[in-house]
């Protein structure tokens, strides 16, 4: 019987490994296990399968719930963030019903109703940035992504409340801002509270200040129910299981974290590499300004979200720089053969995102961001996966991806920015995430109408 190949490191050092340096550990095992390895403890409290040839991923995806189960208890990581009754920590049916009651809120006519509000917050944010003036890309973008989902997702707006949860989440993240402060993210035993001068300690005070203001926000929504509004939260509250039970103030309070912890974070770091690479490439830009050109001055949101080459330019980003390295957990619940190694009843499996975008078999020169590759050719969902696959892919995929089209398009539309630092940005972790190391650092320089047209900026380079 042959199992899967097993590194010889010691776990701990795997473990420091993984939370320090994960494109290293994950490059590193990868030249000497190129399809699937077996990981000690990192992260999920026992050994993981950690596989990344689309034949595997395919087969674990397509059998979620027959051969493979995607138990919450696996994502126990997250817990102290989101809570213990998010969709992420639930399981079988549970699960299952919970997506089905959450996935509305995220299609259709809501899509279009965000549209205006991520324009006018992408424009508003980058405008309020002084000419001149180096700035972090990653924190403009996380500004960016901060008040749509305080305003698309809770239905909070300028006020006292609204500015005290943007301040009290942007402290939250900060936190976990580099790979030194995520070890508490995974190894519980530090996750000690020794008072708020404490990393943790300062975590857990943050934490329950949130919690007053969303328990109260959600208390006052009920005492005053308003069907007109268009916000995720009044949706969630509205919404009723097979037996006509509405969600009670816990699982919306995890909801809401989920939404804030799993959609902001993520979505700031992949626009801010984009606006990277972007701007590293002169004819990225010039091609992404030329298409936006093509549509004039009037622009509908739909229509410029379904854009070819700022789409390539997005999935090239999330190709290149998957903001999520693996998928979420599998648990093995019969014996299975995968890629010719036997697989436990028992055994936790994952993909890796990360690993599958750089294969070189599936995305030739995988070091260099070319979104002409995804104009090209369609790569299945075990090829391209930034959102995961199966029964746990990522409810927000459709907020996400629009988001970024429209708040992309409107930054380079309306300004014209610059890289202050040229040197290379890496991928480093930042809490269960991959952000830029230095956060890209730009300047702005004007409006984009003082500079020359799109046409004549592709003529020069050709």
């Amino acid at each position: 019987m042959k199992f899967p190949p097993r590194p010889k490191t010691p776990a701990l050092i795997q473990k420091f490994q993984w939370i320090l340096d994960p494109i290293g550990y994950l490059e590193g095992t990868h030249e000497r296990y190129p399809d699937i390895f077996v990981a000690k403890d990192i992260g999920f409290g026992q050994n993981v399968v950690v596989v990344n040839h689309p034949q595997a991923l395919q087969q674990i995806l397509t059998n979620d719930r027959k051969q493979f189960s995607s138990p919450g208890k696996t994502n126990k990581l997250l817990e102290p963030l989101i809570g213990d009754y998010s969709v992420m920590m639930l399981e079988g049916d549970r699960h299952k019903k919970r997506r089905q009651l959450v996935m509305p809120s995220f299609h259709g006519e809501r899509m279009k109703a965000y549209g205006d509000l991520i324009c006018n917050l992408a424009d508003r944010v980058i405008g309020e940035i002084p000419t001149g003036q180096p700035f972090l890309a990653r924190d403009a973008t996380q500004a960016i992504s901060m008040q749509v989902i305080l305003q698309a997702v809770f239905g909070l707006y300028e006020g006292k409340r609204y500015q005290k949860l943007k301040a009290l989440f942007s402290s939250v993240g900060d936190i976990f801002h580099s790979p030194v402060n995520s070890i508490f993210l995974f190894i519980p035993f530090l996750q000690r509270d020794w008072g708020a001068w404490s990393p943790w300690g300062k975590f857990v005070r943050l934490r329950q200040q949130i919690d007053d203001l969303l328990y109260t926000e959600i208390a006052e929504r009920r005492a005053n129910p308003d069907r007109d509004r268009t916000d995720i939260l009044s949706m969630l509250m509205s919404a009723r299981d097979e037996e006509g039970r509405p969600l009670s103030d816990k699982e919306l309070r995890d909801e809401l974290m989920t939404l804030m912890f799993a959609g902001h974070e993520t979505t700031a770091t992949a626009m801010a590499w984009a606006l990277y690479w972007i701007h590293t490439i002169p004819e990225v830009r010039y091609k992404l300004l030329a298409e936006l050109d093509s549509l004039g001055d009037s622009k509908d949101l739909m229509s410029l979200a379904r854009l070819p080459y700022l789409t390539a330019v997005c999935q090239e980003t999330l190709r290149i720089h998957p903001v999520a390295i693996l998928t979420f957990p599998r648990v093995a619940t019969e014996p299975v053969e995968l890629m010719g190694y036997q697989i436990q009843p028992g055994t936790t499996v994952a993909g890796c995102i990360y690993l599958t975008h750089q294969r070189e078999d599936i995305y030739r020169d995988r070091h260099q961001f070319k979104p002409e590759r995804f104009l090209e050719k369609q790569f299945s969902p075990y090829e391209f996966i930034p959102f995961g696959g199966g029964a746990r892919r990522c409810i927000g995929e459709a907020l996400a991806m629009f988001e970024m089209k429209l708040a992309i398009a409107t930054i380079m539309s309306r300004y014209q920015l610059e890289l202050v630092d040229r040197r290379p940005e890496k991928p480093q972790r930042r809490g269960v995430t991959l952000a830029p190391d230095r956060g890209v650092r730009m300047t702005k320089l004007s409006r984009q109408s003082q500079v020359a047209s799109p046409q004549s900026q592709v003529a020069i380079i050709h």
